[in-house]
């Protein structure tokens, strides 16, 4: 009996690829973000909520090949940095182009479901952020890859204004 039991712990995890994609429970997790799509792709939430406040980055796709995100930092009560861009797939990685600051460029990847920005940035991103803050080292954990949930994404402007910045 116990040889038996001992047996299964040694059963290879099942392959993803042999889901079933036409499975309407499938179909639906996918949709919702709980079950990761084959297709490596930065789309969803990401999102980290600490003492100072709420980290969060939304990404939808921006034709082929190409996606556009919106991230912001929380650095208290008083600051934050809200910045957006558009993303391309470079090698395993991601090339982040930030919107309003020319040169401002960083290569990011996700490891164990958590994006990770470089901890340093060029210079040109230095207007990104107020008062010295950067996006420089933030980590944001998955919340999900449904594209839905990143275009409903709700975050607070530099106006105090609670907007959607990554919705059609």
């Amino acid at each position: 009996m116990a040889a038996l039991l001992l047996a299964g712990c040694e059963r290879p995890e099942p392959d993803a690829k042999e889901v079933d994609a036409g499975n309407p429970l499938e179909v639906a997790a996918r949709e919702r973000g709980v079950v990761r799509a084959d297709a490596a792709s930065p789309v969803g939430v990401f999102e980290r909520r600490h003492d100072l406040g709420r980290d969060a980055m939304c990404v939808v796709p921006d034709g082929a090949g190409k996606w556009r995100f919106a991230i912001t930092a929380s650095f208290g009560t008083t600051l934050s940095c809200l910045a957006t861009g558009t993303m391309v797939r470079e090698g395993d990685s991601w090339r982040m182009r930030f919107a309003g600051a020319e040169g401002c460029e960083a290569l990011v990847h996700e490891e164990e479901d958590e994006l990770r920005l470089p901890g340093r940035l060029p210079p040109q991103c230095a207007r990104l952020c107020p008062n010295g803050a950067s996006l420089s080292g933030l980590r944001l954990p998955r919340a999900s890859w449904s594209a839905d949930d990143a275009e409903g994404l709700r975050i607070t402007d530099q106006g105090g204004n609670i907007v959607r910045p990554c919705a059609g």
